[in-house]
């Protein structure tokens, strides 16, 4: 992985903002319950199931 060059050029590394959205999304849901999140409750916030169901398709 190399640095972004000097000058306000920004390397955008897409996996690495889908993974920042997905922590994102995992605090909120964890804020927002009770009790501690459920393996189910992770999966569904992670869209796991989708997912799964994209790459059977192909």
């Amino acid at each position: 992985m190399g640095v972004a060059p000097v000058g306000g050029t920004a390397v955008q590394d897409h996996v690495a903002l889908a993974e920042i959205e997905l922590c994102g999304e995992l605090i909120i849901a964890a804020s927002a319950a009770q009790d501690r999140l459920s393996l189910e409750s992770i999966d569904e916030v992670l869209k796991v199931a989708e997912e799964r169901e994209r790459g059977a398709d192909g």
